[in-house]
């Protein structure tokens, strides 16, 4: 007999992943406040994950290949979509607007390969991996961690520049 946790997951499974794509969409548009601890933390579990990967990859040679094209293009991502950022204060608050489009295109990616894994696969625990889908895990993995771990260094240099800037007083006239 099954537990009453798996007889249910058809319903809370969903519902739990559209609540984390929708979380996902809705840090792609518009200012964001920065939240260091948060941040954090997303970066830890995010370490965690990738370590999961590189097991996964020397556990299933066959998933090698996908997971490591996918992670070098996913930080090849986060480094292009870093470069689209854009760090400010506003209101006495840190803050960042992402490229739209860099993070508009990967959700659609995770969309379609979700979308693409449920009608034809299934979401059955029991299935093999197939190496696409640990290519775009990895994808967004990499993605993630150099997005979040360059975010963190244009913060710290936000605020240092701020810093110094607020150490050093008015700002001298320029030289004639």
């Amino acid at each position: 007999m099954a537990s009453p946790i798996a007889a249910t997951a058809p319903y809370w499974l969903p519902a739990l992943s559209m609540l984390l794509v929708y979380r996902r969409i809705r840090r792609n548009f518009g200012v964001q406040p920065w939240r260091p601890v948060r941040s954090g933390i997303r970066l830890g579990i995010l370490a965690l994950v990738a370590a999961l990967l590189c097991v996964a990859g020397a556990a299933m040679p066959h998933l090698a290949l996908g997971l490591g094209v996918g992670a070098a293009l996913g930080a090849l991502l986060g480094l292009l979509a870093l470069k689209h950022t854009h760090v400010a204060w506003r209101d006495g608050q840190r803050t960042y607007t992402p490229n739209p489009w860099i993070g508009g295109a990967l959700t659609v990616l995770l969309l379609g390969r979700m979308a693409w894994r449920y009608t034809h696969e299934g979401f059955a625990a029991a299935q093999a991996p197939s190496a696409l889908t640990m290519g775009m895990a990895a994808v967004l993995i990499g993605y993630s961690l150099a997005y979040t771990i360059g975010l963190m260094v244009q913060m710290r240099r936000l605020a240092s520049a701020s810093g110094a800037a607020d150490e050093s007083g008015p700002a001298a006239p320029p030289a004639p």
